[in-house]
């Protein structure tokens, strides 16, 4: 999808509607934030993925369940605290 040129139209209020095709080759869902950028007369608009957003999306190379979760971190906090 590199050098793909769109026209688009300003919505009211200035609001940009990007493709749907687009947002989701990107990734992008409703309530995402983006960084609008103004140089030279050019607008960029870039995609800032959140942390949860991003952990949720990616492939899961490992499983655990909830009971070893609360094992581990037991054992994390009773080295961290020595009890």
């Amino acid at each position: 999808m590199s050098n793909q040129k769109i026209i688009s139209k300003i919505g009211k209020r200035g609001a940009i509607y990007l493709p749907k095709k687009i947002l989701q080759k990107l990734g992008i869902n409703e309530g995402d934030k983006i960084l609008i950028e103004v140089k030279k007369g050019e607008l960029t608009i870039k995609f800032i993925p959140d942390p949860l957003s991003l952990a949720l999306r990616i492939k899961k190379w490992a499983k655990t369940t909830v009971k070893e979760f609360e094992e581990e971190s037991e054992r994390e906090q009773n080295e961290f605290y020595k009890t």
